[in-house]
C-alpha cells in the first residue's frame, strides 16, 4: 500500500492538526514532557483534544502542562506518572484511567543507545521501554480504545520506530542480552523493529473491533533521546556539522512531531492499520541508495510480529 498526504518532512505538527476538530477526544502521549512528544501533545491540544502526558517525572510532566496550556490558551493538557520500566507502574497507570474512553494512544517514549542495563523486571533496558512496557500499557488500555471506537471515534494506536530499525530484526533466542555481547545500537534497533511489528500484530487483532495501529518514523530530530550519546559520538556519526549544529535534514521537534499527528488524525488513515509511516505518507521499502528512508521487510513480518506478541504476553504476564 503505498499514498501520503500533502504534507511533507518538514511540515509542523501543528498545521497537520490545524484543520481537525479534536474538542471531545481523550489522547494520551507517552514521554509528553520533552521533544516531539511534547510537540505532538501542544499539536493535537491545539486542535482541542483533552491530552494526558503519561510521563516518569510527575514534576516535569506537570511543568511541560502548563507549558502547553499557556501556549494554546486554554487548559487541555494534564500529566499522569507512567515508568515504563516498571510494569508494575504501567498497570498502576492503566487502573487509574479505567474505562475512560481513551481516543488515541501514543506510545511516543523511548529510550537510545544506552549502556547495557536492565529494567527493575529484568528485561533489557531498551526493548524493555520501547517495546515492552508499551505493549503492558496498550493490551491494558484496549477496553478504554475500543469504548472510544463503540462511540464511532475511530481509536488508533500510534507505535513510534525508528529507521534504527535497519539494524536488527528481533533476536528471538536471546532477546534481552543474557548470553550474547551486547551492542547498544543493535539493541536499539531491535527494539524499533519490535515497535513496529508491535502495530501489525495490535492491528491484526483490533482492526475489526474499529481500532488501528500504526508505526511511524518521526525523523532525525535532536532532542532528550540523545542523552546517552557524547557530542563527539553524534559528529563521528555524521549528525552534526563542524559547528556543532545537526546537518541539514534533521528536523525541529514540531516537525518531528507531525507524523505521529497525521498518524492519530488524518482521514486518509480512517481504517488502516499495520502501516510504517514517514514524513506524513507510508513509508516505501528500504533501499540502499536512501539508507535512512523506507522500511525494512523484518519490520513488517506478519509471523514475527505474532511470536514477537506471543512472547510479549508471555513477558508482561498479561493477556487480552
Amino acid at each position: 500500500m503505498s499514498f501520503g498526504s500533502r504534507f511533507g518532512a518538514f511540515t509542523p505538527a501543528r498545521i497537520v492538526a490545524g484543520e481537525h476538530d479534536l474538542n471531545g477526544r481523550n489522547i494520551i502521549v507517552t514521554g509528553g514532557a520533552s521533544g516531539i512528544g511534547l510537540e505532538t501533545a501542544r499539536a493535537l491540544a491545539g486542535a482541542g483534544a483533552d491530552v494526558m502526558l503519561a510521563v516518569r517525572d510527575r514534576s516535569a510532566g506537570e511543568r511541560a502542562a502548563v507549558q502547553i496550556n499557556e501556549s494554546i490558551g486554554a487548559d487541555k493538557v494534564v500529566a499522569g506518572t507512567l515508568d515504563l520500566t516498571s510494569l508494575s507502574s504501567v498497570s498502576s497507570f492503566v487502573d487509574a484511567w479505567g474505562d475512560e474512553p481513551l481516543d488515541v494512544l501514543i506510545n511516543n517514549a523511548g529510550v537510545m543507545a544506552c549502556p547495557l542495563d536492565y529494567t527493575s523486571d529484568e528485561l533489557e533496558m531498551q526493548i524493555g521501554v520501547n517495546h515492552f512496557g508499551h505493549f503492558l500499557l496498550s493490551i491494558g488500555l484496549a477496553r478504554a480504545l475500543m469504548n472510544a471506537a463503540d462511540e464511532d471515534r475511530a481509536a488508533r494506536v500510534v507505535s513510534l520506530s525508528s529507521i534504527g530499525h535497519r539494524r536488527s530484526p528481533i533476536h528471538f533466542d536471546d532477546i534481552h542480552y543474557r548470553n550474547r555481547p551486547y551492542d547498544k545500537w543493535e539493541a536499539y534497533g531491535q527494539s524499533k523493529t519490535a515497535n513496529a511489528l508491535f502495530a501489525v500484530a495490535f492491528d491484526e487483532r483490533f482492526a475489526e473491533h474499529g481500532i488501528n495501529a500504526n508505526a511511524v518514523m518521526p525523523g532525525g530530530i535532536m532532542t532528550p533521546l540523545q542523552r546517552h550519546l557524547s557530542h563527539e559520538e553524534m559528529a563521528a556519526m555524521g549528525w552534526l556539522d563542524e559547528d556543532g549544529k545537526p546537518v541539514e535534514g534533521f528536523k525541529t521537534p514540531e516537525q518531528g512531531a507531525s507524523t505521529s499527528v497525521w498518524a492519530a488524525v488524518a482521514e486518509e488513515l480512517e481504517g488502516e492499520g499495520g502501516l510504517y509511516l514517514e514524513d506524513c505518507s507510508v513509508a516505501m521499502p528500504w533501499t540502499k541508495d536512501k539508507p535512512n528512508h523506507g522500511v525494512m521487510d523484518h519490520a513488517l513480518d506478519p509471523e514475527a510480529a505474532e511470536r514477537l506478541w506471543i512472547l510479549s504476553e508471555e513477558t508482561v504476564g498479561a493477556t487480552l
